[in-house]
């Protein structure tokens, strides 16, 4: 069985049932360019233990999963090219081929779990694609909220996907989605969008209380906590829809489609917006650390309390 390299003070915490937040590495391999990247990288990592956590960044390098990783580890993950962007599919062939690779939200879900960690904070989970009906194009990560016990702290879905019908997959596999002070579902660069959230907790420890219970009484699966992005780094809905509009029309026109769609979309998105969806991007990334490491306090207190 392939083994994961778990850092020390990420082991170390899980022995003592301390909190721990899981953190992907595609911003470091694929969202950003170097040295951005590593910058963005330590910041994360910074504020999570600001909030009373410890980080554990986990990534694929040199085939080895690493779960917790190094300052040089983070360098050489944001300097190297040809980083594989690893989902679930992915994670075999990039073990096996000795390969550096960068984990989705799916990919980081599936190792947080076997290496015992309940919270994991990103920017924007993945979700049933625009046109879907004709595509077939569903995001791997709504399928890992279905079969993996990781909450999982984002702003949302991304903005270019149809949240509409994310919404409905994830109610058909059995996933919460929780506001955390919201009555609407935040829409990535957008603080909100036109969709009722069902349920709405206002405070970590109610987050937390709510883990434990799903899972003590045996509801198998991942919970989404949708936070908000800071509004005084939000884009207004309505002038993000009208650019995302653009940017599918563009999109169609050159002829572009599979995985090249997303950050096809997503570099459009930053031109029309003059880099404003960047700065949003980077705050709810940093919102959401603050907000796990809370949750995750909170869960490892409940945890505790429990022996």
């Amino acid at each position: 069985m392939t083994s994961i390299d778990i850092h020390e003070d990420v082991l170390q915490a899980l022995k003592e049932n301390k909190a721990v937040v899981a953190l992907e590495s595609t911003i470091i391999s694929h969202g950003m360019p170097y040295p951005d990247n590593v910058e963005m990288a330590k910041s994360v990592e910074a504020m999570v233990r600001k909030h009373g956590a410890v980080p554990a960044t986990i990534a694929v390098l040199d085939g080895k999963v690493k779960v917790g990783l190094t300052h040089d580890e983070i360098v050489t993950l944001g300097k190297s090219q040809n980083v594989l962007k690893a989902s679930k599919r992915d994670l075999a062939y990039a073990i096996s081929h000795n390969l550096h690779a960068g984990t989705t939200v799916s990919a980081t879900m599936l190792i947080a779990e076997r290496a015992g960690i309940k919270v994991f904070a990103t920017g924007g989970i993945g979700g049933v694609h625009r046109n879907a009906e004709k595509t077939f194009d569903i995001s791997r990560d709504l399928e890992e909220f279905a079969d993996t016990n990781v909450a999982v702290v984002c702003a949302g879905a991304k903005a270019i996907l149809d949240l509409s019908l994310t919404m409905e997959y994830l109610e058909t596999k059995g996933v919460e989605v929780v506001g955390y002070k919201t009555d609407k579902l935040p829409a990535f660069y957008s603080s909100e969008s036109e969709i009722d959230i069902p349920q709405r907790l206002d405070a970590p420890e109610e987050i937390a209380a709510l883990m434990k219970t799903k899972w003590s009484f045996g509801l198998h699966g991942g919970i989404v906590i949708a936070n908000p992005v800071p509004k005084d780094k939000e884009i207004a809905y309505d002038k993000m829809r009208e650019v995302i509009h653009e940017a599918l029309a563009d999109a169609e026109q050159e002829g572009v489609h599979g995985k090249e769609v997303t950050p096809y979309l997503l570099a459009k998105v930053s031109e029309k917006t003059q880099g404003a969806s960047l700065k949003a991007n980077i705050a709810l990334v940093l919102n959401n650390a603050a907000l796990a490491a809370r949750v995750a306090a909170a869960y490892a207190k409940l945890e505790r309390e429990a022996k």
